[in-house]
């Protein structure tokens, strides 16, 4: 089965043929470490975690590279304010983000390179881009200059005088245009720098992830992805920066996902919807955030709300009882991903919504199956499960982990199933039911049987 992607570059959906035959490169943009990740940080390190699960049923070799940015103005700023070690800092917050993402299921990538690690390959590739006549030097600074490229703004399909106007550009007069970008920028002595040809100094934010592809994937990737805030400038620039500097195609395939709001508004911290992932850890699994991001395409906007949350942990029950009711039963290992209906909406540029669609519909079909049909169904239903990145809990776990800190434990709810067993042998019926109630109102459903209570969680 063929892969199909969109291109942002082209604006339409392309098959995927990688530049080797049996090897994929792919760079994501990853977090600027001075802070916690937010929900929208999440959702690209979940998309393109999927994309990298669906390509390794693919391709024997893939190479996936998130970077890590340990060094820019706002990680300065950040450090100056708590008056701490930026890389003590920095580490800090990288730790906490790799801790928060594995919540999430996202997988280790494949390279995580830093960007203070590669200052070398950067301050090569600026002295390339000033002999090439790219770039040039003013007060301390190197700037990419931006006309000197035929087809700049390519990528957004705007020409310079539009991409000015609706964007964010240092005014600076040292820049002979003002769209030039920084490359090379002076540090003072109490902020973080290298020793390089034009003094001491830090590289400017846009180079970092250009440096770090070429450093370890070359001078063309097959996928480049990152939030759709990052095309203009960021990806522009890195267009530019690179293609001059090297040659080739730089990126053959540009994904971009759409913007992640609250409660229909944008996220941000100056309207108090600003919700981290730790923050919302503490409120729900991991996978219930995970599903919550997936249950839209990755190109369209994602109202992030609390109706989406209790949809996610609902449809998550749901998939988890087909699970738990079969949990004797031994899975067949003969899947043939081609024939699997969740693969193919996947293969059609990662549609995510119609994949999950896919598992409930298996879910219910292995709810209704006969005997010797289970194995086969619950296969597949784990298959297509852990291509999204679901199901990897115990279901009777699932069921019983708790939603936040304060909730009844597990040994209390022991407790009372206990209590209430020992009361209905004592045909006191209204306490039994006293103890049913106190564990509803606590989010604890009990379900009677021949063999016994069993109980889960809601909400």
């Amino acid at each position: 089965m063929s892969l199909v992607l969109h291109n942002t570059m082209s604006g339409k959906k392309e098959n995927f043929e990688p530049l080797a035959p049996d090897r994929v490169t792919m760079y994501v943009c990853g977090p600027t470490v001075y802070d916690l990740a937010h929900i929208g940080n999440a959702r690209p390190a979940v998309v393109f975690d999927t994309l990298f699960r669906l390509l390794q049923t693919h391709y024997s070799e893939v190479v996936y590279a998130r970077n890590i940015t340990d060094i820019e103005d706002k990680i300065i700023t950040a450090c100056a304010e708590s008056g701490r070690d930026v890389e003590d800092f920095t580490n800090e917050y990288t730790g906490k983000y790799r801790e928060d993402m594995g919540a999430l299921g996202v997988l280790a990538p494949t390279l995580e390179p830093h960007a203070t690690h590669h200052i070398a390959e950067m301050i090569a590739m600026t002295e390339t881009l000033v002999e090439k006549g790219h770039a040039y030097v003013a007060d301390g600074n190197v700037l990419f200059a931006v006309q000197s490229m035929d087809d700049y703004g390519k990528l957004s399909g705007r020409n310079l005088d539009d991409m000015l106007a609706g964007a964010r550009v240092e005014v600076a007069d040292y820049k002979r245009y003002p769209g030039d970008f920084v490359l090379w920028k002076p540090s003072s002595d109490d902020e973080p720098g290298w020793d390089s040809p034009w003094g001491r100094g830090r590289p400017g934010w846009h180079l970092e992830c250009s440096a770090m592809i070429h450093a370890h994937l070359g001078e063309t990737i097959d996928i480049h992805g990152g939030g759709r805030d990052l095309i203009f400038p960021h990806h522009e620039n890195e267009i530019a920066q690179s293609r001059c500097a090297h040659g080739g195609d730089y990126v053959r395939y540009w994904m971009h996902n759409a913007y992640v709001d609250i409660d229909g508004e944008k996220m941000s911290k100056s309207l108090g919807n600003f919700r981290t992932v730790r923050e919302l850890l503490q409120q729900f699994p991991g996978e219930v955030l995970r599903f919550a991001l997936l249950s839209a395409h990755y190109r369209s906007p994602l109202n992030f709300s609390p109706d989406l949350l209790a949809q996610a942990r609902s449809s998550l029950d749901s998939l988890y009882t087909a699970l738990r009711e079969v949990a004797d039963v031994p899975v067949d290992d003969e899947i043939v991903l081609d024939d699997e209906p969740f693969y193919a909406a996947l293969n059609d540029d990662l549609n995510t919504p119609q994949a999950i669609a896919e598992l409930h519909a298996l879910a219910k079909a292995l709810n209704k199956a006969e005997q010797a049909d289970k194995p086969h169904l619950k296969a597949r239903l784990l298959a297509g499960a852990d291509l999204l990145g679901f199901l990897a809990s115990d279901p009777e776990e699932w069921f019983q982990q708790a939603a936040s800190e304060d909730a009844i434990s597990v040994e209390e709810i022991e407790a009372a199933i206990a209590e209430r067993q020992q009361a209905k042998a004592n045909r006191d019926f209204a306490r039994a039911d006293e103890l049913r109630d106190m564990l509803a109102s606590q989010g604890v459903v009990l379900e009677d049987s021949r063999d016994g209570t069993t109980w889960r969680r809601e909400g």
